[in-house]
């Protein structure tokens, strides 16, 4: 085994625990904003700073990684998937740090329509999903996060949508209404980033990249 490979392989290990921690770290997130536990919240936060920790570490390995001088085409990808995958994976995380700083306003007694639960249950699973095909190489499971997309956006605007109206007609007081705006606005951000993460994955494993289109992706394709 070259070098190359050696650290290549430790740097891709690196990769693939840090993206472990990410999905816990987005669970536990999710769990503490539903049970309005501060104390949860205050552990999610507090563990962000891991997580940035080895985002600059896996950076910074990954430069060193080419500065061993590689020529081969496939190499050099996978180190640069590397890098965008790992600056992906921090964005969740700042993401789950942002619906702990956002719990629900305690002592109300609006109810909490179940949606939202499911929304932010089916995110969760992207992220699950986005872990484990990098861990498998999968390129059929990365296509199905991609699919799963259009349903959280439709997720999304129907309970912004709803919150937005309830603030309007006085249902709902602004700090409850901006912290379900909040938290919908951020599970759909964490998507996205689950599916830029499974585009470069495709893009590795497959050399194909995936077509944006008005109506959604598209399988993909080879590049023209």
């Amino acid at each position: 085994m070259t070098d190359f490979k050696k650290k290549y392989a430790q740097l891709r290990d690196d990769l693939l625990t840090q993206g472990d921690r990410v999905v816990d770290v987005t669970l536990r997130a999710v769990e503490c904003y539903f049970e309005r536990d501060e104390a949860k919240a205050s552990e999610v936060v507090a563990g962000d700073e891991v997580i940035d920790r080895v985002d600059v570490d896996i950076e910074r390995a990954s430069i060193r990684l080419l500065e061993l001088g590689s020529t081969d085409e496939h190499e050099i990808r996978s180190v640069l998937t590397v890098v965008k995958i790992n600056n992906e994976l921090e964005r969740i995380a700042d993401g789950a740090v942002s619906i702990a700083e956002h719990l629900l306003p305690a002592g109300t007694e609006y109810d909490l329509p179940r949606t939202y639960r499911v929304m932010a249950n089916s995110v969760i699973g992207m992220v699950r999903d986005a872990s484990n095909a990098m861990r498998e190489r999968g390129s059929v499971l990365a296509q199905r996060v991609l699919a799963f997309d259009d349903t959280v956006d439709q997720f999304k605007a129907q309970l912004m949508e709803e919150a937005q109206s309830k603030l309007a007609n006085g249902e709902y007081d602004v700090p409850w209404a901006m912290s379900l705006l909040n938290l919908t606005r951020t599970l759909e951000r964490i998507a996205d980033h689950c599916t830029n993460i499974c585009e470069q994955l495709i893009y590795l494993e497959t050399g194909k990249v995936v077509r944006h289109l008005p109506s959604g992706w598209s399988e993909p394709t080879l590049p023209d």
